[in-house]
């Protein structure tokens, strides 16, 4: 196999911090190629260089045996480097064509696009309508549009970050199957993901890196998602395990749950019900976009309830707000970190008062107990292993991952009785991951009920009692998560909601 593209002694460093210490590995012409590492690993750093985003401050790259040193994304483009990111670049009110015409430098006559938009997606089994709006598309139909727009520039080297965390399972073999024809036609793939199955079934090498250093690689196929996970964080794994026993009273009700959102491309929820009991955890899987932070504001009460019963203990919440429901030891933490969860400019110890004040009884008279808040903020960046300079640190300054252990730890250390929790994992590495299941199954282990909204199917067979799924702001009846296969599970996400229910 000949090189493509040849990374040698790349160096990138920001103030405090080195991002990439003297990366060096090749990626095969025609090969799929993983890169792995833990949050803060310098993955995210790295690809940025190869796409043009940033300019390392030292080191060289060759592509096909000559210099490479793409100055922007579009001089990358022009080299045959395509990069399709984790989060979208989309604009929702606009159809599928015009957004990839935004993505093109040259774009051709709209009618010319459409064709190829069409021939390009059916040849590699992701059929796409360039006259569908994007807003009114699925998360997985999101996607395409992405890897179109990619396709369409006839790439050397495609990228993609993160590329299943919103696609069904037979989505994702969908995907595989796309990506191994580009293979097979001689386009090489460096492929970032935290799902390390996934990087076992598709990749052929894999370049491990922790702390910007590049730490060791390996062969996927003889490699255990294990034996990777340790290579990533430099320590034996710790496995998630579950304490205590059966399941008690119910403690949260929910019945014939409508609510329509006020944002446009939000999704309404429809007819949801369903109950959790102490020490339960009930898994709700399901593709982005299904109704999944509906669901959550109107559980946390930030939103209000149209229709429908929400019930804690027998007493009824509905219309009761975030703060009521708090005192009632009902809490609850969005996906969105950065903005929702945490405000990016507020110290740790403000983002711990924000959400804390009520069960930790952090005011008294109107008058912030500042000593208080500050060593519950300490009590969280201990318990749950968070990097930061202290609690004075901005919650825009740590990493996704760090933060997302500061969130859910905020949450976790207030004893709620009803934990409702979207994405938990999102973004984060396998240590910190078997954190925060470890911490779920500890709170059901105490007595709490637990909602683990999430992407991540594994994640929600290794701790849920019970699954269901959201589909277009449907529920599926709850079904209780062992011996459930990925088949039933995917058609539970695609919206077969008439399957035989388990007795629960």
């Amino acid at each position: 196999m000949s090189d493509l593209l040849k990374i040698n002694g790349l160096t990138k460093a920001y103030p405090g911090v080195v991002a990439n210490d003297s990366v060096s590995f090749t990626i095969g012409a025609g090969q799929v190629h993983a890169l792995l590492g833990e949050n803060g690993a310098g993955k995210s750093t790295l690809v940025k260089m190869i796409y043009g985003l940033e300019k390392p401050d030292s080191g060289t790259m060759q592509m096909h045996a000559k210099a490479y040193s793409p100055t922007s994304p579009q001089a990358a483009r022009a080299s045959g480097v395509a990069m399709v990111f984790q989060h979208f670049s989309l604009f929702e009110a606009l159809n599928v064509a015009e957004n990839v015409a935004l993505g093109m430098e040259n774009p051709p006559k709209m009618r010319e696009l459409a064709r190829s938009i069409r021939d390009v997606s059916e040849a590699y089994g992701l059929p796409l309508d360039p006259d569908r709006i994007v807003g009114d598309l699925s998360a997985g139909e999101r996607q395409r549009v992405e890897i179109i727009r990619c396709l369409l520039q006839d790439p050397k080297l495609l990228i993609m970050d993160e590329p299943t965390s919103v696609l069904t399972p037979q989505e994702v073999e969908i995907l595989f199957t796309t990506l191994r024809k580009l293979q097979s036609e001689g386009t090489s793939i460096l492929y970032i993901s935290h799902k390390l199955e996934e990087i076992r079934a598709l990749c052929d090498e894999a370049t491990i890196l922790r702390l910007g250093k590049v730490v060791g690689d390996c062969d996927p196929k003889t490699t255990t998602a294990r034996e990777m996970a340790e290579l990533m964080v430099g320590e034996t794994l710790h496995t998630p395990t579950r304490e205590g026993g059966e399941t008690g009273e119910i403690l949260l009700d929910v019945r014939a749950l409508d609510f329509a959102p006020a944002n446009p491309f939000g999704t309404r929820l429809k007819d949801v019900s369903f109950q959790v009991r102490s020490g339960e955890i009930l898994g709700i899987g399901g593709v982005a976009g299904n109704g999944q932070d509906e669901l959550l504001s109107v559980l946390s009460g930030e939103a209000k309830t149209a229709t429908g019963r929400v019930f804690f203990e027998g007493q009824d919440i509905g219309r009761m707000g975030p703060n009521a429901r708090r005192g009632l030891g009902i809490l609850a933490a969005p996906e969105e970190r950065l903005g929702h969860a945490a405000a990016p400019n507020m110290s740790l110890t403000e983002n711990a008062l924000l959400t804390a004040n009520v069960r930790k009884s952090l005011t008294k008279n109107g008058f912030i107990n500042w000593q208080k808040a500050d060593a519950f903020a300490r009590d969280i960046i201990a318990a749950f292993d968070v990097r930061s300079s202290g609690p004075a640190a901005a919650a825009r300054s740590l990493s996704g991952g760090n933060l997302q252990k500061f969130v859910i730890g905020r949450e976790v250390l207030q004893d709620p009785k009803i934990f409702v929790v979207n994405q938990p994992t999102w973004g984060v590495d396998a240590s910190a991951a078997a954190q925060i299941r470890q911490s779920l199954l500890d709170l059901a282990a105490g007595g709490a009920a637990v909602v683990c909204i999430s992407q991540d199917l594994d994640e929600l067979m290794e701790i849920s009692d019970h699954f269901a799924a959201l589909n277009e702001g449907r529920l599926s009846p709850p079904r209780i998560a062992k011996g459930l296969s990925i088949d039933e599970i995917g058609l539970m996400m695609g919206g077969a909601h008439d399957m035989e229910v388990a007795d629960i």
